[in-house]
């Protein structure tokens, strides 16, 4: 039995496995703890990965050689891209997963990466010496040493669940909370803090009635979240059901928030703003005379579905009583009611870009404990902290991502500069250069950066490298080729365009809306060639890509020269050049902040709350002095 790690991750969930995986494949010996290795990357409340922002977040985790990415396509049974409405930088994938296939899905993973060792069980302490993390003790009465340790324990710190009056204690239903913890690191200084999530109620498919719902059906094109070829689901794929809420059903609920946890006292922490409870929505919104609700099967063949938009903490018999008030759901046998859970978190301005924390050297926090909700931004938070783990262990470069590089900047850069004060949850308008950060150009942006690190494999840089050269070439195409009047006329007075009345470049013809490149390579011999010559199996995402470059190259240069402009100021260092409690031509709340926070860089210090442009135009004229 090995005593002896580089890395230890504590916690097998979407954070703790990306983290482990990563450390591992860049070559640290790594140990994964958990306390059931048949709930590995469980997802504990909704069975899909992806949405909006989110599924820009595990393309750049694939685009880097995670995993989230591959599991899900091999697991999904429905593959959706929201937001096509809208422009690409707001498209978002989602993917329908079967919930026990994605944890079998994730154990393979696990199981076949050299350098990762699994234990289950328990930590209840960690070994810190001086100052600096040296390992961890568990429940069974082991003590693993580690060189770094990172702490991705989801909401099982100290975790309380709820329905009605009925409090237990757990992480997640049927499992036991981790204690003494919390305990030790606020001991030590860390700033702890209590949030809430909840989970809506289980029902038997075969007890629904499907004939008063909305089928939602999938889409079947070449989008999915991993960019290596191949990566499928052999599963077979399912609908999802629309259904809505009425004002019988909010009476019953109304009638029953006395008894209701959020709002009768027993419940004090923070919940999420941006999935609310059942209850906190007829409150909220209490002019609203329904709520759409999904309900979305939890795998292949079986017969459990999650009713998506109903998270509850009431007693069970309100909860299903007001189910019963909507016509689909009758006569709804339920697997378990809703539930709501509180657990530990701490404040994440304590930790540096790396995720390590600023108190006790070498401890790494990521996903949940550091106030997000979402297995997407778990896992972005689980990499980006294994790689900087190996990376303290073997003398490398710290590795961080800029807020125009990746959505996964833009996360813990809002964590570790802004804090939280309810759970986090990303979106698309987080980030202020969105058009930079679209889901098809991850790749683009973060796998050569990985490749150099030694995390994305060859094989994954060489297709990045090809991909981008079939762009190149097939932009180039579009630059230099004159389409004939006589050639295009044709095809738009039948798309209700004016004809030409001299040749036009390819490139400018494809900046109309209306066009697109397989519109007009049914005009043009010439351009279906060229598509021809294109890789067959991602000959449909580089035609995708080239359309988006060509069509929104405007906005994505004048984006680029803001980001640019924007991120010297990342480039002046601030940390360890001044006592901020010294520098009284500054605001008070600046000085608080900042002395509080102690960023990294100016750039950081600007995107402080409460922090002004004159106060950081103070900092730069006493920098330059």
């Amino acid at each position: 039995m090995r005593h002896d790690y580089d890395v230890i991750a504590v916690g097998a969930g979407h954070a703790g496995c990306e983290a482990a995986c990563a450390a591992a494949r860049l070559g640290s010996h790594t140990l994964l703890i958990t306390i059931d290795m048949n709930k590995i990357a469980q997802m504990s409340c909704n069975p899909a990965v992806g949405g909006i922002a989110k599924g820009q977040i595990v393309r750049e985790i694939d685009a880097m050689g995670g995993q989230m990415g591959i599991v899900t396509d091999r697991c999904s049974i429905q593959f959706r891209m929201l937001n096509r409405s809208k422009g690409p930088a707001m498209w978002s994938p989602r993917s329908q997963s079967d919930r026990q296939q994605f944890i079998i899905e994730w154990r393979k993973v696990l199981e076949n990466t050299p350098n990762l060792y699994l234990w289950q069980d328990s930590v209840d302490e960690f070994v810190i010496e001086g100052g600096v993390v040296k390992g961890v003790k568990t429940a069974l009465g082991m003590t693993f040493n580690a060189r770094a340790v990172i702490l991705t324990a989801g909401t099982f710190l100290n975790g309380l669940m709820h329905v009605g009056q009925v409090q237990t204690p757990g992480g997640r239903v049927s499992e036991p909370p981790a204690r003494g913890i919390t305990e030790q690191l606020a001991a030590l200084g860390f700033k702890v803090g209590r949030m809430k999530t909840g989970t809506p109620p289980r029902l038997d498919e075969r007890t629904i009635d499907f004939s008063q719902c909305i089928k939602q059906e999938g889409e079947h094109d070449f989008h999915h979240f991993s960019f290596l070829p191949g990566v499928t689901s052999n599963l077979a794929q399912r609908p999802c059901w629309i259904v809505h809420t009425n004002e019988q059903v909010h009476e019953i609920l109304r009638k029953g928030l006395p008894q209701s946890p959020l709002y009768n006292g027993q419940i004090t922490s923070i919940g999420p703003r941006y999935c609310p409870s059942i209850e906190t929505k007829i409150v909220t919104f209490a002019d609203k005379t329904s709520h759409q609700l999904f309900i979305e099967p939890e795998g292949e063949t079986t017969h459990e579905m999650y009713l998506n938009g109903f998270s509850s903490s009431l007693p069970w018999e309100v909860q299903f009583e007001a189910l019963r008030q909507i016509p689909a759901l009758r006569n709804v046998h339920a697997y378990r009611p809703g539930y709501a859970i509180e657990y530990d978190f701490f404040d994440p301005t304590q930790l540096t870009h790396t995720l390590e924390s600023k108190l006790v050297k070498n401890l790494f926090l990521a996903g949940q404990v550091n106030g997000t909700t979402g297995y997407e931004e778990a896992a972005g938070q689980g990499l980006i902290a294994g790689i900087n783990a190996h990376q303290n262990v073997t003398g490398g470069e710290p590795f961080t991502l800029a807020r125009n590089e990746a959505y996964i900047g833009v996360l813990i850069d809002d964590l570790v500069t802004c804090g939280v004060d309810e759970p986090y949850r990303m979106f698309t308008s987080r980030a202020e250069h969105r058009i930079l950060l679209r889901q098809d150009d991850a790749d683009m942006r973060l796998t050569e950066r990985s490749y150099q690190l030694g995390l994305a494999t060859s094989e994954r840089y060489e297709l990045m490298r090809s991909k981008r050269d079939q762009i190149d070439r097939l932009t180039d195409f579009c630059r230099n080729y004159t389409v004939k009047t006589a050639l295009i006329n044709p095809t738009l007075e039948a798309n209700g365009m004016q004809p030409l009345t001299q040749g036009q470049r390819l490139h400018d013809l494809l900046l109309r809306p209306q066009l697109s490149m397989a519109i007009l390579a049914e005009a043009l011999p010439e351009l279906q060639a060229q598509i021809d010559k294109l890789e067959a199996e991602r000959r449909d995402e580089i035609i995708e890509a080239t359309e988006i470059s060509i069509k929104y190259r405007g906005y994505i240069e004048r984006e680029t020269l803001i980001a640019d402009r924007v991120a010297r100021l990342d480039n002046v260092t601030l940390k360890g050049k001044f006592d901020y409690s010294q520098i009284h031509q500054i605001s008070t709340e600046a000085r608080q902040k900042l002395q509080a926070i102690d960023p990294e860089t100016v750039g950081q210090a600007s995107r402080i709350p409460g922090v002004s442009p004159s106060d950081i135009n103070i900092l730069l004229v006493l920098l330059g002095r």
